[in-house]
């Protein structure tokens, strides 16, 4: 592991890059979902989770335009109310695309999320 080992007497000075959050970008994406128009995003780390993600709002109709480290989302004419199975069960994050759909549309179907047993011992009545 490399450390940096500052001794007193010296300005410290330089700049640092900050690599977009995962945690932070999966709802906001999902967020988009809430704007009829076109939602710009910079920063969006280019990982299988918000590959998916993008996948789903494709899926739901949205335009999706990567360009030079910007995501552009038009949502205005989104067409369908639920996510696949393959897509649903590819992460467990997935969910949080079902809240956004349902608070625009007040409606929305979707299966378990992936990689996730909790809904198997919260929901035994729906198995």
């Amino acid at each position: 592991m490399s450390s940096y080992i500052i001794e007193g007497g010296a300005k410290l000075e330089g700049e640092v890059t900050v690599a977009g959050s995962k945690n932070a970008s999966l709802p906001i994406i999902a967020a988009s979902l809430l704007n009829p128009g076109i939602t710009k995003l910079y920063n969006i780390p280019n990982i299988h989770d918000t590959q998916i993600t993008l996948e789903i709002l494709k899926y739901l109709g949205c335009k999706i335009k990567k360009k030079h480290g910007k995501i552009e989302i038009n949502s205005k004419n989104i067409i369908k109310r639920d996510i696949p199975e393959h897509l649903m069960n590819q992460m467990r994050s997935t969910v949080i695309l079902a809240g956004a759909i349902i608070g625009r549309f007040k409606e929305a179907t979707f299966s378990y999320p992936g990689d996730c047993d909790i809904w198997w011992i919260l929901s035994p009545s729906i198995r």
